[in-house]
């Protein structure tokens, strides 16, 4: 909700929030279907299935740890009220959410989850798309979703390696993105 209390404009919030460098989130996600990818490579079966779980479910709170290193403020404790902020936030709770879909479809069909997860969770790059008026965010979900979907008919017997590699790929094409578009505003700003 838009905090009318704030003492900067929608327009100043959106300027905080656009300025961020927005690493930390895709580094943590990286790691983790790293995880996940060697999981599935060295233990397939159910030891796989709940690292899926485990790993995706702990993506946020890996990235808290990290934002101490990359200097990000996820919790908005040094710029309270941002209204984008809240709006991202809303949209890691909506990834959260879509375990409502995977987890049915992963009692049906075991091999299901990679995928499910992995293109269901990365729906949230769509609006950080709009919010950060930046296309990587499209790119990324779009990419992502294709490359799951052709890992999960071309290499079935491969879901859980396959699939965490294209999203790790498309992770790290996220973050050189990124980084760069921080490093530009950084030095469009001196």
């Amino acid at each position: 909700m838009y905090n009318p209390q704030s003492p900067l404009s929608l327009d100043e919030q959106w300027r905080h929030y656009a300025a961020s460098r927005f690493i930390t989130m895709p580094l943590a996600g990286t790691i983790m279907w790293v995880i996940i990818g060697i999981v599935g490579l060295l233990r397939p079966g159910y030891v796989a299935e709940m690292a899926v779980f485990v790993c995706t479910g702990s993506i946020f709170y890996l990235a808290l740890g990290l934002a101490k290193f990359t200097g990000e403020d996820l919790l908005g404790k040094t710029k309270p009220g941002n209204f984008f902020d809240r709006i991202f936030l809303s949209s890691i709770l909506m990834a959260f959410a879509v375990y409502s879909i995977a987890i049915p479809f992963y009692l049906v069909e075991k091999s299901s989850l990679p995928m499910t997860v992995g293109i269901l969770t990365g729906l949230m790059w769509i609006p950080f798309s709009i919010l950060a008026r930046h296309w990587v965010g499209l790119f990324h979900a779009g990419v992502r979703t294709a490359g799951i979907l052709v890992a999960w008919y071309s290499l079935p017997e491969y879901r859980f390696v396959a699939i965490p590699a294209v999203v790790v790929a498309t992770y790290l094409v996220t973050i050189v993105v990124l980084e760069k578009r921080y490093r530009a505003l950084q030095a469009a700003s001196l």
